[in-house]
């Protein structure tokens, strides 16, 4: 069984969201929706024996809510998803048979627009690839850190395109998939060091990779992701102060202080996807003070 876990924080597409999955889905699944200090109108709230609402009186964040709804699970998969995402066609069988043990499964994203319930097509590419940025940015949100970007190059490249499973250094946090013993064993989502809401995927991909798993994307299912901006306003709101924070804690992998259970360096992974955007032999040297050795 697939557990799906969804944050939710006053999310106006919440049930258009569970709605989609219960239609989409053509296996075993269960949604925990968890409610992070608010109730959806009467009217928002589905009854089916597959979804669940777990609420709390008060908002505790983001990391915490997901923690709370796989604590709950049942399912021998678990899948976080954002509450304003639709889904492809038989989206948990295809995730299901392309996941390994130690892998961490991210489908191709389009983009939602949520109105009309339809991919959106603006004329740019779907997101089958991201990389972390060198640290060097002060403007940056968060400041001078790892963050995630779109690798345009190779999302418009079309012979990658016809690679249906493909390491990706980095992902946004909106959905991602892994089997639930998996997930205890990366001993995510950690809302001490983090926060209770910044650097998600950066936490989940970088314990991935550097612990000897592996992060793909799996090009054979897609979801499309709405972005929410100041039209539909944001449910979880993004402090300063804590996206601060998750981003110091981030950039201790850096120098291999973030997890005791990592087991490569950080060069590793950026010699693993070489050449990366932003990344120079040059400013390498100068960051981590070692010579250029190519793997």
């Amino acid at each position: 069984m697939l557990s799906i876990i969804i944050p939710s924080r006053n999310e106006i597409f919440l049930k258009k969201t569970i709605s989609d999955l219960l239609k989409k889905s053509r296996g075993k699944i269960e949604v925990i929706a968890v409610l992070d200090g608010y109730w959806p109108k009467y009217e928002d709230i589905i009854s089916d024996e597959r979804v669940f609402y777990l609420h709390k009186g008060e908002p505790e964040g983001m990391r915490s809510a997901i923690n709370s709804g796989v604590a709950i699970s049942k399912g021998e998969y678990l899948m976080k998803l954002d509450g304003h995402c639709m889904m492809d066609e038989g989206f948990d069988i295809k995730l299901i048979e392309d996941c390994e043990d130690n892998w961490v499964v991210v489908p191709r994203r389009k983009r939602l627009d949520a109105e009309k319930w339809e991919s959106n097509d603006v004329g740019k590419p779907d997101v089958d690839y991201m990389y972390l940025s060198y640290p060097d940015d002060p403007k940056d949100r968060g400041g001078i850190g790892l963050h995630g970007r779109l690798d345009n190059a190779k999302n418009s490249n079309e012979s990658l395109k016809k690679k249906e499973i493909d390491d990706t250094m980095s992902a946004q946090g909106s959905c991602y998939f892994m089997k639930k013993s998996y997930y205890e064993k990366l001993e995510l989502l950690d809302n001490k060091n983090y926060g209770p809401f910044g650097s998600e995927f950066q936490e989940v991909g970088l314990k991935c990779w550097l612990s000897g798993g592996r992060v793909v994307r799996n090009k054979k299912t897609w979801y499309a992701h709405l972005h929410k901006g100041k039209r539909y306003g944001r449910g979880y709101f993004l402090n300063n102060k804590d996206m601060q924070k998750a981003n110091e804690f981030t950039n201790k992998w850096l120098n291999g202080s973030a997890w005791d259970k990592q087991i490569l360096p950080i060069q590793w992974l950026i010699k693993h996807f070489w050449p990366v955007p932003g990344w120079t032999k040059e400013n390498y040297e100068k960051l981590f003070g070692e010579e250029w050795k190519a793997e």
